[in-house]
């Protein structure tokens, strides 16, 4: 599956703004905005709201195999975390091509 850096990021974003993760989804709708964050503040803050979406995920059927969750809920949490993980993975893949294609380039 081949996804374009665009597509990733605001299928990210919709991820986000569905979820209970209140500090990655305003790091996630600040990504357009000059707000004086660095690359690296923003890259920072996105990883995180994945990995928060991951142990979300893990909590949610943690609760389910315990008997006190809901099995839609899970389905869901894992769905995020999933798609979060495909994301980043496109982002990630399209960074290290964009970087070898710079390294390419004749001075």
């Amino acid at each position: 599956m081949l996804a374009s850096p665009s597509a990733a990021a605001s299928a990210y974003a919709r991820v986000q703004s569905q979820g209970d993760v209140g500090g990655a989804a305003e790091a996630a709708s600040d990504v357009g905005q000059a707000s004086g964050a660095s690359f690296g503040d923003t890259l920072s803050s996105a990883l995180q709201g994945v990995v928060q979406t991951g142990h979300d995920a893990d909590a949610a059927a943690s609760a389910a195999l315990s008997g006190h969750g809901n099995l839609t809920q899970v389905v869901m949490a894992v769905s995020r975390a999933q798609l979060a993980l495909q994301s980043t993975t496109a982002i990630r893949d399209r960074v290290v091509q964009a970087y070898q294609d710079i390294m390419k380039m004749s001075i």
